[in-house]
């Protein structure tokens, strides 16, 4: 039974990340998971703490459907974990919108659109605005790691001249989905061709800068980015992939921001199969020169937090698209 000031929660898509959200809701004292949400038909139907891993039943059904969901149970906020990518879920977050619910969602695109999609953003502001509800993109990195953390950390300085920050990944330790994404298994030529195509790799780097010159009232003058393959030299197997000696183990991605006096920020984002030295460093060049470094960062676990850690916050927003910069400190519970 939902008890006064419990949030009622569906989870709106149930692949690896949005099944561990589900799971952490169901933990969470002041949630209550009440629908879940895919298309996936091996899913539709089925029992929702079955899908999302739990030990035990909940008695609620997958469907594949936001409106079937709620005519089961009303609910306050989804949590939307299904893409990265505008074009592919923008026509969900409307729907979500209609049903008048709030949005905590994982896209990557979503984070800080101002800079890098301008008329999406504007569009889903509006669509929050006329709903009267919250639209929040979250995650540790875009959200978190490379954006809203080095800017805080800038508050310690007198002076700003430059801000770099690093992420190393072991992929390994990763989920599959995670290290296909990376390229893990693929030949040097595949890679670049499916780079090419826009769909594969890291997705956040253009919000995080875009975060961090806006909120500094910088003006980004310019955009540089590049990536690479990280080949394997010996062979690798994980429960998802095999690589052989040659084939890509994982990718580097460096985004470069700059002002009209020069590069401003350097954002390098590695990730790959048995990759060494895995943790975070956030370098702030100026008064005083700052050196951060974390350790143990794990980011299945670090997104799926943040992003239930979040809707407290979201529920209690202003009707909007708001960024992580925009919201009173994201605290665990």
């Amino acid at each position: 039974m939902t008890t006064q000031g419990t949030i009622r929660v569906i989870q709106y898509g149930l692949g690896p990340i949005g099944s561990a959200t589900a799971r952490q809701i169901v933990e969470q004292d002041g949630l209550e998971l009440v629908g879940g949400v895919d298309i996936d038909p091996a899913k539709v139907g089925e029992d929702l703490g079955e899908v999302i891993g739990l030990d035990h039943p909940l008695g609620i059904a997958v469907v594949d459907d936001l409106l079937t969901a709620l005519a089961e149970k009303g609910a306050d906020l989804a949590l939307h974990t299904t893409n990265s990518y505008f074009d592919l879920f923008q026509s969900q977050l409307s729907e979500i919108f209609a049903a008048g619910l709030n949005i905590v969602s994982t896209a990557e695109e979503l984070s800080f659109p101002w800079l890098a999609h301008p008329e999406q953003a504007t569009k889903v502001d509006s669509m929050a605005k006329q709903a009267g509800k919250t639209v929040l993109g979250t995650g540790v990195n875009p959200g978190f790691l490379m954006d809203l953390l080095p800017l805080n950390l800038t508050a310690l300085c007198r002076r700003v001249d430059r801000i770099t920050v690093k992420r190393v990944i072991n992929a390994s330790t990763r989920r599959g989905p995670f290290q296909i994404k990376v390229g893990a298994g693929m030949t040097v030529a595949d890679f670049t061709a499916a780079m090419d195509e826009g769909r594969m790799g890291h997705v956040g780097l253009p919000e995080s800068v875009g975060m961090v010159f806006h909120t500094m009232g910088k003006t980004l003058s310019r955009y540089k980015a590049s990536v690479e393959p990280v080949v394997a030299d010996r062979l690798i197997k994980t429960d998802a992939v095999e690589v052989a000696v040659g084939r890509v183990r994982g990718l580097k991605q460096v985004a470069r921001g700059y002002t009209d006096e020069g590069e401003f920020v350097t954002l390098t984002f590695i990730a790959a199969l048995d990759e060494k030295d895995e943790g975070d460093t956030i370098n702030i060049v100026g008064t005083p020169d700052l050196e951060v470094k974390l350790k143990g960062t794990n980011g299945d676990i670090a997104t799926v937090a943040i992003a239930v850690n979040a809707i407290r916050r979201v529920n209690e927003a202003a009707p909007g698209l708001v960024t992580m910069r925009d919201l009173p400190v994201i605290t665990n519970w």
